[in-house]
């Protein structure tokens, strides 16, 4: 194991290092045109395929193969965009920003929310503007099982998350309580799906959804605003901010599952309207594992996002 993390440490090094040699307009297009056309030999083009078919069956079988291989170019240009991460934050001739009064007044650092993204365009750009106008975001993501990989890939990302990006567990979730009860922001993924999280309609079907973004919310009573990336041309988008309610009841489930199922609604309306850039490829509506499997399999109390 110790030989196999050195490797994989050492490629990905040598990666980063050629990708940062080649302009980014000129790797993302590169990426991009090898993942459209190489990845449909893997076995999860057919899923993704499935998943549209289910998801949105009044689309042709031709449609459906069109947008999935568009959505592999879009995920090969984010692979190589990852690598130009420190340099695009600065290039903001590159973006759009489309921003609601409450995101506006996030973005003044004048409000703490929970910004809450799904994997659509470069979801890694998602908090550029927020990055720009100088606001402090702590993020969270899933750590990579190599050390030395995931060392390499936070440092990548430390411009992007001044507050820290920080690994799933409990520890991880008392810091983000923390954070937004003294006025910060935290950014989480929200449209994966969630071996233990709660029920939603999702494209009218049963999904499984991360809770947490809605609990935390509710518990610090501040805003959750979602934001998507629109890629708009080559190495070029459209950011845009939307706040949605907390509900906040008697009934802390009840307000929790509502909310969420907002969030899903909207991200649902994003999606059709840009079905080639989100990524069809994961299990969003695969059943979640049973409560006892899944703390067999699973450690730490931050639900994955």
């Amino acid at each position: 194991m110790k030989f196999q993390n050195g490797l994989e440490y050492h490629l990905l090094k040598t990666a980063i290092f050629l990708f940062r040699l080649i302009p980014v307009d000129t790797a993302s297009a590169i990426m991009g045109w090898f993942w459209r056309h190489l990845a449909p030999f893997n076995a999860r083009h057919k899923r993704a395929l499935e998943n549209l078919e289910l998801a949105m069956p009044d689309l042709s079988a031709a449609e459906r193969e069109r947008i999935t291989r568009n959505m592999w170019e879009n995920l090969g240009r984010v692979a190589a965009e990852t690598f130009h991460i420190d340099r695009l934050l600065k290039q903001s001739n590159r973006y759009t920003a489309v921003a609601d009064d409450v995101t506006s007044d996030v973005l003044k650092g004048n409000q703490a929310c929970i910004f809450v993204s799904m994997h659509s365009g470069n979801w890694e750009l998602c908090v550029q503007p927020a990055v720009e106008a100088g606001v402090t975001i702590t993020g969270v993501y899933q750590a990579l099982r190599n050390p030395k990989a995931d060392e390499v890939l936070r440092e990548m990302r430390q411009d992007l998350y001044r507050g820290g990006l920080l690994s799933k567990g409990h520890k991880t979730a008392r810091m983000l309580l923390s954070t937004l009860k003294t006025g910060g922001v935290v950014a989480i993924m929200g449209d994966l799906r969630e071996t233990r999280g709660i029920a939603v309609e999702f494209f009218g079907r049963t999904a499984y959804a991360n809770p947490v973004p809605a609990s935390m919310a509710r518990a610090c009573n501040v805003p959750i605003v979602l934001g998507r990336v629109v890629r708009t041309k080559g190495v070029h988008f459209r950011i845009e901010g939307k706040a949605i309610p907390v509900r906040v009841t008697d009934d802390r489930q009840a307000d929790i599952l509502a909310t969420t199922a907002n969030m899903h609604a909207v991200f649902e309306e994003w999606i059709r309207e840009h079905p080639d850039q989100w990524m069809w490829i994961h299990k969003k509506w695969a059943a979640p594992k049973s409560r006892a499997k899944a703390k067999q399999t699973r450690k730490g109390g931050l639900a994955r996002t």
